[in-house]
Protein backbone atom coordinates (compact mmCIF):
# COMPACT_ATOMS: atom_id res chain seq x y z
CA UNK A 1 0.00 0.00 0.00
CA UNK A 2 2.85 2.33 0.89
CA UNK A 3 4.34 2.19 -2.62
CA UNK A 4 1.08 2.18 -4.61
CA UNK A 5 1.04 5.90 -5.55
CA UNK A 6 4.65 5.76 -6.69
CA UNK A 7 4.07 2.57 -8.67
CA UNK A 8 1.02 4.00 -10.44
CA UNK A 9 2.98 7.01 -11.65
CA UNK A 10 5.99 4.90 -12.67
CA UNK A 11 3.82 2.47 -14.65
CA UNK A 12 2.10 5.31 -16.49
CA UNK A 13 5.44 7.06 -17.09
CA UNK A 14 6.83 3.85 -18.57
CA UNK A 15 3.78 3.58 -20.84
CA UNK A 16 4.45 7.11 -22.09
CA UNK A 17 8.14 6.34 -22.66
CA UNK A 18 7.17 3.30 -24.71
CA UNK A 19 4.72 5.43 -26.70
CA UNK A 20 7.41 8.02 -27.44
CA UNK A 21 9.72 5.24 -28.65
CA UNK A 22 7.00 3.93 -30.97
CA UNK A 23 6.30 7.38 -32.42
CA UNK A 24 10.01 7.88 -33.05
CA UNK A 25 10.37 4.38 -34.47
CA UNK A 26 7.95 1.76 -35.82
CA UNK A 27 4.83 3.97 -35.60
CA UNK A 28 6.47 7.01 -37.22
CA UNK A 29 4.97 6.39 -40.67
CA UNK A 30 1.47 5.71 -39.32
CA UNK A 31 1.63 8.83 -37.12
CA UNK A 32 2.73 11.01 -40.03
CA UNK A 33 -0.04 9.62 -42.21
CA UNK A 34 -2.60 10.35 -39.47
CA UNK A 35 -1.37 13.93 -39.23
CA UNK A 36 -1.51 14.27 -43.01
CA UNK A 37 -5.11 13.00 -43.14
CA UNK A 38 -6.15 15.42 -40.40
CA UNK A 39 -4.32 18.30 -42.04
CA UNK A 40 -6.11 17.66 -45.35
CA UNK A 41 -9.50 17.22 -43.68
CA UNK A 42 -11.87 19.65 -45.41
CA UNK A 43 -14.30 20.04 -42.51
CA UNK A 44 -14.00 18.76 -38.96
CA UNK A 45 -12.31 16.01 -37.00
CA UNK A 46 -15.06 14.01 -35.28
CA UNK A 47 -13.65 12.31 -32.18
CA UNK A 48 -15.58 9.43 -30.62
CA UNK A 49 -15.15 6.95 -27.80
CA UNK A 50 -17.11 5.19 -25.04
CA UNK A 51 -16.58 5.18 -21.29
CA UNK A 52 -13.13 6.30 -20.16
CA UNK A 53 -11.98 6.43 -23.77
CA UNK A 54 -14.91 8.76 -24.40
CA UNK A 55 -13.68 11.14 -21.72
CA UNK A 56 -10.25 11.19 -23.35
CA UNK A 57 -11.92 11.72 -26.73
CA UNK A 58 -13.69 14.82 -25.40
CA UNK A 59 -10.40 16.28 -24.24
CA UNK A 60 -8.67 15.52 -27.55
CA UNK A 61 -11.50 17.22 -29.46
CA UNK A 62 -11.19 20.27 -27.20
CA UNK A 63 -7.41 20.43 -27.65
CA UNK A 64 -7.70 20.14 -31.43
CA UNK A 65 -10.29 22.93 -31.55
CA UNK A 66 -8.21 25.27 -29.39
CA UNK A 67 -5.08 24.76 -31.48
CA UNK A 68 -6.52 25.47 -34.91
CA UNK A 69 -8.12 22.19 -36.00
CA UNK A 70 -11.96 22.29 -36.02
CA UNK A 71 -13.16 19.28 -34.02
CA UNK A 72 -16.13 17.97 -32.08
CA UNK A 73 -16.92 15.04 -29.81
CA UNK A 74 -19.57 12.54 -30.93
CA UNK A 75 -21.02 10.18 -28.33
CA UNK A 76 -21.33 6.80 -30.09
CA UNK A 77 -24.63 5.90 -28.38
CA UNK A 78 -26.20 9.24 -29.25
CA UNK A 79 -24.86 8.75 -32.76
CA UNK A 80 -26.86 5.54 -33.07
CA UNK A 81 -30.00 7.50 -32.17
CA UNK A 82 -29.77 10.35 -34.63
CA UNK A 83 -26.57 12.25 -33.95
CA UNK A 84 -24.73 10.34 -36.66
CA UNK A 85 -26.07 13.01 -38.97
CA UNK A 86 -23.31 15.21 -37.56
CA UNK A 87 -20.82 13.25 -39.65
CA UNK A 88 -20.76 14.35 -43.28
CA UNK A 89 -18.49 13.97 -46.30
CA UNK A 90 -15.32 15.95 -45.81
CA UNK A 91 -15.10 15.08 -42.11
CA UNK A 92 -12.59 12.71 -40.53
CA UNK A 93 -13.34 10.33 -37.68
CA UNK A 94 -10.87 9.67 -34.88
CA UNK A 95 -12.14 6.68 -32.89
CA UNK A 96 -10.78 5.64 -29.49
CA UNK A 97 -11.26 2.14 -28.10
CA UNK A 98 -8.82 0.28 -25.89
CA UNK A 99 -10.10 -3.13 -27.03
CA UNK A 100 -10.94 -2.06 -30.56
CA UNK A 101 -14.16 -4.04 -30.16
CA UNK A 102 -16.49 -1.46 -28.59
CA UNK A 103 -19.87 -2.43 -30.05
CA UNK A 104 -21.28 1.10 -30.17
CA UNK A 105 -18.31 2.30 -32.22
CA UNK A 106 -18.29 -0.72 -34.53
CA UNK A 107 -21.95 0.00 -35.29
CA UNK A 108 -20.84 3.31 -36.81
CA UNK A 109 -18.39 1.76 -39.28
CA UNK A 110 -20.94 1.11 -42.04
CA UNK A 111 -21.97 4.78 -42.16
CA UNK A 112 -18.38 5.98 -41.95
CA UNK A 113 -17.42 3.78 -44.89
CA UNK A 114 -20.53 4.76 -46.87
CA UNK A 115 -19.68 8.43 -46.50
CA UNK A 116 -16.08 7.67 -47.45
CA UNK A 117 -14.92 9.47 -44.34
CA UNK A 118 -11.30 8.72 -43.39
CA UNK A 119 -11.01 6.76 -40.14
CA UNK A 120 -8.12 6.90 -37.69
CA UNK A 121 -8.22 4.42 -34.82
CA UNK A 122 -6.46 4.62 -31.47
CA UNK A 123 -6.59 1.16 -29.92
CA UNK A 124 -4.66 -1.14 -27.60
CA UNK A 125 -3.56 -3.35 -30.48
CA UNK A 126 0.15 -4.04 -30.07
CA UNK A 127 0.86 -3.22 -33.70
CA UNK A 128 4.30 -1.76 -33.05
CA UNK A 129 5.13 -3.28 -29.68
CA UNK A 130 7.21 -6.29 -28.80
CA UNK A 131 4.48 -7.43 -26.41
CA UNK A 132 0.92 -8.33 -27.28
CA UNK A 133 -1.47 -6.29 -25.20
CA UNK A 134 -3.51 -8.38 -22.80
CA UNK A 135 -6.47 -6.11 -23.46
CA UNK A 136 -6.22 -6.78 -27.20
CA UNK A 137 -5.98 -10.51 -26.63
CA UNK A 138 -9.08 -10.40 -24.41
CA UNK A 139 -10.91 -8.39 -27.06
CA UNK A 140 -10.07 -10.91 -29.78
CA UNK A 141 -11.13 -13.79 -27.54
CA UNK A 142 -14.44 -12.08 -26.82
CA UNK A 143 -15.15 -11.60 -30.51
CA UNK A 144 -14.30 -15.25 -31.26
CA UNK A 145 -16.64 -16.48 -28.56
CA UNK A 146 -19.43 -14.15 -29.67
CA UNK A 147 -19.08 -15.39 -33.23
CA UNK A 148 -18.41 -19.08 -32.48
CA UNK A 149 -20.52 -20.14 -35.46
CA UNK A 150 -18.53 -18.01 -37.91
CA UNK A 151 -14.97 -16.67 -38.30
CA UNK A 152 -14.16 -13.53 -36.31
CA UNK A 153 -14.54 -10.31 -38.37
CA UNK A 154 -10.79 -9.73 -38.51
CA UNK A 155 -9.00 -9.96 -41.82
CA UNK A 156 -5.77 -8.11 -41.04
CA UNK A 157 -2.89 -9.67 -39.12
CA UNK A 158 0.30 -8.43 -37.60
CA UNK A 159 3.37 -10.00 -36.04
CA UNK A 160 4.99 -9.04 -32.79
CA UNK A 161 8.77 -8.87 -32.43
CA UNK A 162 9.03 -12.56 -31.52
CA UNK A 163 7.05 -13.63 -34.56
CA UNK A 164 3.90 -14.55 -32.66
CA UNK A 165 0.76 -13.77 -34.67
CA UNK A 166 -1.67 -11.37 -33.08
CA UNK A 167 -5.05 -10.46 -34.57
CA UNK A 168 -5.87 -6.81 -35.04
CA UNK A 169 -9.12 -5.70 -33.50
CA UNK A 170 -12.08 -5.01 -35.75
CA UNK A 171 -11.71 -1.24 -35.37
CA UNK A 172 -7.98 -1.22 -36.11
CA UNK A 173 -8.46 -3.48 -39.12
CA UNK A 174 -11.18 -1.19 -40.52
CA UNK A 175 -9.21 2.02 -40.04
CA UNK A 176 -7.28 3.89 -42.70
CA UNK A 177 -4.62 4.44 -40.04
CA UNK A 178 -4.35 2.45 -36.81
CA UNK A 179 -2.31 4.00 -34.00
CA UNK A 180 -0.81 1.77 -31.33
CA UNK A 181 -1.86 2.74 -27.79
CA UNK A 182 -0.92 -0.58 -26.23
CA UNK A 183 0.55 -0.75 -22.74
CA UNK A 184 2.53 -3.46 -20.97
CA UNK A 185 0.21 -3.18 -17.97
CA UNK A 186 -2.44 -0.97 -16.43
CA UNK A 187 -1.52 0.93 -13.28
CA UNK A 188 -4.59 -0.54 -11.57
CA UNK A 189 -3.51 -3.32 -9.19
CA UNK A 190 -6.22 -5.54 -10.67
CA UNK A 191 -5.10 -4.73 -14.20
CA UNK A 192 -8.68 -3.79 -15.08
CA UNK A 193 -9.32 -0.06 -14.66
CA UNK A 194 -8.15 2.02 -17.65
CA UNK A 195 -5.20 3.99 -16.29
CA UNK A 196 -1.95 3.67 -18.24
CA UNK A 197 -3.97 3.06 -21.43
CA UNK A 198 -6.03 6.25 -21.11
CA UNK A 199 -2.91 8.24 -20.21
CA UNK A 200 -1.31 6.93 -23.40
CA UNK A 201 -4.34 7.85 -25.50
CA UNK A 202 -4.39 11.35 -24.02
CA UNK A 203 -0.69 11.89 -24.74
CA UNK A 204 -1.05 10.59 -28.30
CA UNK A 205 -3.98 12.95 -28.86
CA UNK A 206 -1.87 15.86 -27.61
CA UNK A 207 0.97 14.81 -29.93
CA UNK A 208 -1.41 14.83 -32.91
CA UNK A 209 -2.90 18.23 -31.96
CA UNK A 210 0.42 19.97 -31.39
CA UNK A 211 2.00 18.51 -34.53
CA UNK A 212 -1.01 19.68 -36.53
CA UNK A 213 -0.90 23.18 -35.05
CA UNK A 214 2.76 23.51 -35.99
CA UNK A 215 2.07 22.27 -39.50
CA UNK A 216 -0.72 24.83 -39.86
CA UNK A 217 1.62 27.61 -38.73
CA UNK A 218 -0.63 28.26 -35.72
CA UNK A 219 0.66 31.40 -33.99
CA UNK A 220 0.25 33.10 -30.64
CA UNK A 221 -2.21 35.57 -32.12
CA UNK A 222 -4.33 32.70 -33.48
CA UNK A 223 -4.41 31.19 -30.00
CA UNK A 224 -5.49 34.56 -28.58
CA UNK A 225 -8.34 34.80 -31.10
CA UNK A 226 -9.64 31.38 -30.00
CA UNK A 227 -9.38 32.19 -26.28
CA UNK A 228 -11.12 35.56 -25.79
CA UNK A 229 -12.29 34.62 -22.30
CA UNK A 230 -10.52 33.39 -19.20
CA UNK A 231 -7.03 34.12 -18.00
CA UNK A 232 -5.32 32.96 -21.20
CA UNK A 233 -7.47 35.19 -23.37
CA UNK A 234 -6.96 38.17 -21.09
CA UNK A 235 -3.19 37.79 -21.07
CA UNK A 236 -3.18 37.58 -24.87
CA UNK A 237 -5.53 40.53 -25.36
CA UNK A 238 -4.77 43.03 -28.11
CA UNK A 239 -4.35 46.74 -27.63
CA UNK A 240 -7.31 47.38 -29.95
CA UNK A 241 -9.65 45.52 -27.57
CA UNK A 242 -8.61 47.73 -24.63
CA UNK A 243 -7.92 51.18 -26.05
CA UNK A 244 -10.15 54.26 -25.82
CA UNK A 245 -11.33 55.57 -29.18
CA UNK A 246 -13.42 58.36 -30.68
CA UNK A 247 -14.76 60.97 -28.28
CA UNK A 248 -13.13 59.19 -25.35
CA UNK A 249 -9.66 60.15 -26.61
CA UNK A 250 -8.38 63.47 -25.15
CA UNK A 251 -6.88 65.54 -27.95
CA UNK A 252 -6.12 69.18 -28.73
CA UNK A 253 -4.51 71.04 -31.59
CA UNK A 254 -1.03 72.63 -31.34
CA UNK A 255 -2.64 76.08 -31.14
CA UNK A 256 -4.92 75.26 -28.18
CA UNK A 257 -4.37 77.52 -25.16
CA UNK A 258 -3.36 75.94 -21.86
CA UNK A 259 -6.68 76.58 -20.02
CA UNK A 260 -8.46 74.60 -22.74
CA UNK A 261 -5.75 71.91 -22.64
CA UNK A 262 -6.32 71.49 -18.89
CA UNK A 263 -10.08 71.37 -19.42
CA UNK A 264 -9.73 68.60 -22.04
CA UNK A 265 -7.47 66.56 -19.75
CA UNK A 266 -9.86 66.95 -16.82
CA UNK A 267 -12.92 66.12 -18.92
CA UNK A 268 -11.50 62.85 -20.34
CA UNK A 269 -9.92 61.82 -16.99
CA UNK A 270 -6.91 59.95 -18.39
CA UNK A 271 -4.24 62.30 -17.06
CA UNK A 272 -2.93 63.07 -20.53
CA UNK A 273 -3.95 64.56 -23.86
CA UNK A 274 -2.73 64.01 -27.39
CA UNK A 275 -1.64 66.97 -29.48
CA UNK A 276 -2.88 66.35 -33.02
CA UNK A 277 -2.18 68.30 -36.18
CA UNK A 278 -4.72 67.32 -38.78
CA UNK A 279 -5.08 63.63 -37.83
CA UNK A 280 -1.42 63.08 -37.09
CA UNK A 281 -0.02 62.78 -33.57
CA UNK A 282 2.70 65.37 -32.95
CA UNK A 283 3.00 65.32 -29.16
CA UNK A 284 1.45 64.68 -25.74
CA UNK A 285 0.90 66.67 -22.57
CA UNK A 286 0.63 64.76 -19.30
CA UNK A 287 -0.24 65.71 -15.73
CA UNK A 288 3.48 65.54 -14.98
CA UNK A 289 4.26 67.93 -17.83
CA UNK A 290 1.74 70.42 -16.37
CA UNK A 291 3.22 70.24 -12.86
CA UNK A 292 6.74 70.78 -14.15
CA UNK A 293 5.57 73.64 -16.36
CA UNK A 294 3.80 75.38 -13.47
CA UNK A 295 6.82 74.96 -11.22
CA UNK A 296 9.05 76.53 -13.89
CA UNK A 297 6.78 79.24 -15.34
CA UNK A 298 4.19 79.86 -12.66
CA UNK A 299 1.01 81.60 -13.82
CA UNK A 300 2.73 82.50 -17.11
CA UNK A 301 2.28 78.88 -18.12
CA UNK A 302 -1.36 79.66 -18.82
CA UNK A 303 -0.33 81.91 -21.70
CA UNK A 304 1.36 79.05 -23.60
CA UNK A 305 -0.08 76.95 -26.40
CA UNK A 306 -0.15 73.18 -26.51
CA UNK A 307 2.75 73.17 -28.99
CA UNK A 308 4.97 75.03 -26.51
CA UNK A 309 4.06 72.73 -23.61
CA UNK A 310 3.93 69.34 -25.30
CA UNK A 311 6.47 66.52 -25.31
CA UNK A 312 7.22 65.85 -29.01
CA UNK A 313 7.77 62.37 -30.49
CA UNK A 314 5.79 60.56 -27.77
CA UNK A 315 5.91 56.80 -27.19
CA UNK A 316 3.28 54.98 -29.24
CA UNK A 317 2.03 51.49 -29.99
CA UNK A 318 0.07 49.78 -32.79
CA UNK A 319 -3.48 48.55 -32.25
CA UNK A 320 -2.60 44.96 -33.25
CA UNK A 321 0.11 44.56 -30.61
CA UNK A 322 -0.44 42.55 -27.42
CA UNK A 323 -1.44 44.20 -24.17
CA UNK A 324 1.71 42.68 -22.67
CA UNK A 325 3.80 44.72 -25.10
CA UNK A 326 1.98 47.89 -24.06
CA UNK A 327 2.65 47.14 -20.41
CA UNK A 328 6.34 46.49 -21.10
CA UNK A 329 6.68 49.88 -22.83
CA UNK A 330 4.93 51.67 -20.00
CA UNK A 331 7.17 50.04 -17.39
CA UNK A 332 10.31 50.76 -19.41
CA UNK A 333 9.49 54.45 -19.89
CA UNK A 334 7.75 54.86 -16.52
CA UNK A 335 4.59 56.25 -18.11
CA UNK A 336 0.92 55.43 -17.56
CA UNK A 337 -0.48 55.66 -21.09
CA UNK A 338 0.42 55.09 -24.71
CA UNK A 339 -0.99 56.71 -27.83
CA UNK A 340 -2.18 54.20 -30.43
CA UNK A 341 -1.27 55.17 -33.99
CA UNK A 342 -1.31 53.57 -37.43
CA UNK A 343 1.67 53.12 -39.74
CA UNK A 344 1.42 56.74 -40.90
CA UNK A 345 1.30 58.25 -37.41
CA UNK A 346 -2.44 58.88 -37.45
CA UNK A 347 -3.96 58.85 -33.94
CA UNK A 348 -6.35 55.91 -33.45
CA UNK A 349 -6.76 55.77 -29.69
CA UNK A 350 -5.12 55.68 -26.29
CA UNK A 351 -4.45 52.79 -23.89
CA UNK A 352 -4.03 53.53 -20.17
CA UNK A 353 -2.39 51.47 -17.45
CA UNK A 354 -5.77 51.11 -15.76
CA UNK A 355 -7.10 49.40 -18.90
CA UNK A 356 -4.53 46.64 -18.44
CA UNK A 357 -5.82 45.69 -14.99
CA UNK A 358 -8.56 43.56 -16.56
CA UNK A 359 -5.91 41.46 -18.33
CA UNK A 360 -4.40 40.35 -14.99
CA UNK A 361 -1.02 41.53 -16.30
CA UNK A 362 -0.82 44.26 -13.66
Amino acid sequence: MKHTPENVVRIEAEALRALADRIAGPMCTAFERAVDLMFRCERRVVVTGMGKSGLIARKIAATLSSTGTPALYLHPVEALHGDLGMVVRGDLVLALSASGETEEILALLATIKRLQVPLIAMTGDAICSSHASKRTQRGAATVSKRNSQSPPPVSQKTRDKDGARASLSTLAAAADVALDCSVAQEACSLGLAPTASTTTMLALGDALAVTLSERRGFKEEDFANLHPGGKLGKRLARVESLMHTGEAVPQVSPQTQMPDVIYEMSRKKLGVTAVVEGERLVGVISDGDLRRLLEKRGKDAMDLTARAAMTPNPKTIGRAEFAASALAKMEEKKITSLMVVDSEGKLEGIVHLHDLWTTELV
